[in-house]
C-alpha cells in the first residue's frame, strides 16, 4: 500500500547551544561559528567543485519552508539547512561539507551520518559531528519544529576544548606534549588532546613560516596565498593554548634524554612525541640547481612564483605525478605552453590502470620519453616524494629501508611515548589484514592525528576509515577511495574516453577500491559499503546492477 503524501510546514531554527563561540566537537573539530569559512574553499579548478564559500550562520537564522511528499523524504536541501529522515527521524544540519563547500544533498546517508559526495567527509546527523576527514570543523544543527506540534532537538553536539593550566613559561625549554610538524595529522592531534580533557603544555613546531595550510590546494590553485589557504589561524590557536614554533625544524631527536634539538640551536624536553613531518621531494640531478626557475612545489610563493613566471612563458613539469599533472593543469589557462615529460607511457598506470590513465592522458597532450629539448622559462619537478625522516637517524626510533617509520595500532613507535603519523608511516591497514601499509592521503593524515592523540591519553582506539584521494586536472575531479595497491583486475561501467565513469578495482575476487569521474556520488557510497565491513565481489560490479550499493537501513 502507498502511503499519501502529507504536507507539513517545517521552521528549523539554528540552536540556541550553536552560538556558543568557543566551542569544539568531540573529534576535535572546531564550531563553523569559530571560523565561519570552509577549509580551502577557494578556487578548487574543478568544474562540480567550485562551490561558493559557506554562509555565515548567524545566530538568528532560520529556515520555513513547506515540505510535500515526507513519507519519501531522506536528504532536502532547504537554504542554509539540510533536512535528514532516517527510520522516521527527523534532524537537520548545515548543508555545505566544511572542507570544500559541497552540497551534503547530493551526499550518501547510512547508519546516522551523511558521507560529503566529493571528499568522503562523514557527519553524524543527530550532532553534526565530523566522524570521518577530511577537514576540521564539523556543522551546526537546528532544531526541527513541524506544524503538527512535535519537536525534534539535537543534543549537544560540541563540548568546550580544555585549557592550559599547567604553569610553564612559554620560553621554558619543556613541553608535556611536543608535535613536530604542522600538517593535518599534528593540527588535528593537538585539537584532539584539547578537545579530549588535555590540560598540560602542547607546542606544535613546524619549519614552515606559516600557520597550518591546505598544502594539496597549491598545485591546484596556484595564485592562492597563505592566507587564504590557512586552516587555522594564530588567533584560534592562541585561544586553545595550542603554541605553534613557525620555522623551527628538528634536526635531531634523543629519546633517551626525550629531548629535540632544532637546527636554530634550541632544545626542547619532551613527556610524548608525535612526529608528523610529512614527505619531501626525492632528489634529482640537473644542470643549473641553483637557478631561480625551477621548482619543487611546497610553499604558497612557489606556487606563487611558478604562477608568475609561467604568464604567456613556456612551462615545462618534470613527473607525471599527481602534483606534477595537476600543476600542468593549473598553468594551460596562463602558459603559451605547457610540456609534460614523465618515464611512463600512461601517466598513472600503476595507480589506475592502463585504461584510466590513457584517458586522462587525452586531456591534454604530453610528452613522454623524448631525447627532445624543450625552452622552459619555468620549470617544475614533481617526480614524486619520500619521507622527510632523515633527522631521525641515530635517534633509536626504528625506520624501514625507505625511511619510514612503523608504528601500532595506537600510531605508537617502537619508542615508548613517541607516536608518528601521515605520509611518514607505516601502519596496520584493517582493509589488508592489518598488513602495514603506507597512505600519503591527506584524509589518512587527519585520521592518524586523532588516534595518536587518543592513544597519549591512553584511550587507544584503532583506524576504522576507508582512504579516500581526489584530483583536480582540466576541469574535471576524480575521485578514489580504497586500497587498491596490487590490484589485478579493473571493472569499468560508463564511458572513460568521455570522463564519465566507475572503475572497481579488484584483488582475488574481491573490490579493494573505486574510482571515478562526473560519477557522484558512487565513490562515496563504496566508501560506505567498504567501511560498514561488508565485502564487494568482482561479480557484483560486472553485471552493471547497482542495487547492492543502496543501504535498506537507511529507508
Amino acid at each position: 500500500m502507498v502511503c499519501p503524501a502529507v504536507e507539513v510546514k517545517v521552521e528549523l531554527t539554528l540552536l540556541e547551544k550553536e552560538k556558543e563561540a568557543d566551542v569544539m566537537s568531540p573529534n576535535g573539530k572546531a564550531s563553523p561559528l569559530s571560523e565561519c569559512r570552509p577549509n580551502g574553499a577557494l578556487g578548487h579548478c574543478s568544474d562540480e567543485d567550485s562551490a561558493a564559500p559557506l554562509s555565515l550562520y548567524k545566530p538568528r537564522d532560520y529556515v520555513e519552508a513547506s515540505v510535500c511528499h515526507v513519507n519519501h523524504l531522506e536528504l532536502l536541501w532547504l537554504g542554509r539547512a539540510l533536512l535528514i529522515k532516517e527510520h522516521g527521524e527527523f534532524s537537520a544540519i548545515g548543508h555545505k561539507c566544511p572542507h570544500y563547500g559541497a552540497p551534503l544533498v547530493k551526499g550518501v546517508l547510512s547508519k546516522g551520518h551523511v558521507r560529503c559526495p566529493w571528499h568522503g567527509a562523514c557527519f553524524n546527523i543527530a550532532t553534526g559531528d565530523i566522524e570521518d576527514f577530511p577537514g576540521l570543523d564539523s556543522l551546526p544543527t537546528f532544531q526541527v519544529t513541524f506544524l503538527v506540534r512535535f519537536d525534534l532537538q539535537s543534543q549537544k553536539r560540541s563540548k568546550a576544548m580544555a585549557r592550559c593550566s599547567a604553569v610553564i613559561n612559554s620560553s621554558t625549554g619543556f613541553s608535556h606534549i611536543l608535535i613536530v610538524g604542522s600538517g593535518p595529522a599534528g593540527l588535528v592531534c593537538a585539537e584532539t588532546l584539547r578537545q579530549e580533557g588535555f590540560t598540560d603544555r602542547i607546542v606544535m613546531c613546524t619549519m614552515d613560516k606559516y600557520p597550518p595550510y591546505d598544502r594539496p590546494k597549491l598545485s591546484k590553485s596556484l595564485e592562492s596565498t597563505a592566507e587564504q589557504l590557512r586552516l587555522r589561524s594564530i588567533d584560534f590557536l592562541q585561544a586553545h593554548d595550542i603554541e605553534l614554533l613557525t620555522e623551527k625544524e628538528a634536526v635531531a631527536v634523543d629519546v633517551k634524554t626525550k629531548a629535540v634539538t632544532f637546527q636554530d640551536g634550541s632544545r626542547m624536553e619532551y613527556r610524548k612525541l608525535f612526529i608528523a613531518t610529512g614527505s619531501k621531494p626525492k632528489p634529482m640531478n640537473y644542470k643549473g640547481q641553483d637557478v631561480r626557475n625551477v621548482f619543487h612545489l611546497r610553499t604558497p610563493e612557489d606556487a606563487n612564483n611558478v604562477a608568475r613566471l609561467a604568464n604567456n612563458k613556456n612551462a615545462v613539469i618534470v613527473g607525471t605525478s599527481f602534483v606534477g599533472m595537476e600543476v600542468a593543469a593549473a598553468l594551460t589557462d596562463k602558459a603559451h605552453s605547457v610540456s609534460i615529460i614523465g618515464i611512463e607511457a600512461v601517466p598513472f598506470r600503476k595507480a589506475l590502470g592502463e585504461k584510466v590513465g590513457k584517458a586522462i592522458m587525452k586531456l591534454k597532450e604530453v610528452v613522454l620519453k623524448s631525447g627532445k629539448v624543450l625552452r622552459a622559462d619555468v620549470c617544475v619537478i614533481g617526480t614524486g616524494s619520500g619521507p622527510a625522516t632523515g633527522f631521525l637517524k641515530q635517534s633509536g626510533v626504528h625506520m624501514d629501508s625507505k625511511g619510514f617509520v612503523p608504528v601500532n595500532k595506537a600510531m605508537q613507535t617502537n619508542i615508548d611515548g613517541v607516536y608518528a603519523g601521515g605520509d611518514i608511516v607505516t601502519f596496520p591497514f584493517p582493509g589488508r589484514s592489518n598488513k602495514k601499509v603506507n597512505i600519503p592521503h591527506w584524509q589518512m593524515a587527519h585520521v592518524h592525528g586523532r588516534v595518536a592523540a587518543l592513544g597519549m591519553m591512553g584511550r587507544p582506539t584503532e583506524i576504522k576509515t576507508v582512504p579516500y584521494f581526489w584530483s583536480a586536472m582540466f576541469g574535471k575531479s576524480l575521485r578514489y577511495a580504497g586500497y587498491g595497491e596490487g590490484f589485478d583486475d579493473v571493472v569499468i561501467q560508463g564511458d572513460v574516453d568521455e570522463l564519465k565513469f566507475v572503475a572497481f578495482y579488484t584483488r582475488s575476487e574481491e573490490v579493494v577500491a573505486v574510482a571515478s569521474m562526473n560519477y557522484d556520488p558512487i565513490v562515496s557510497r563504496v566508501a560506505e559499503v567498504l567501511g560498514s565491513g561488508k565485502t564487494i565481489r568482482k561479480r557484483d560490479v560486472e553485471t552493471g546492477d547497482m542495487s547492492w550499493l543502496i543501504d535498506k537501513g537507511s529507508q
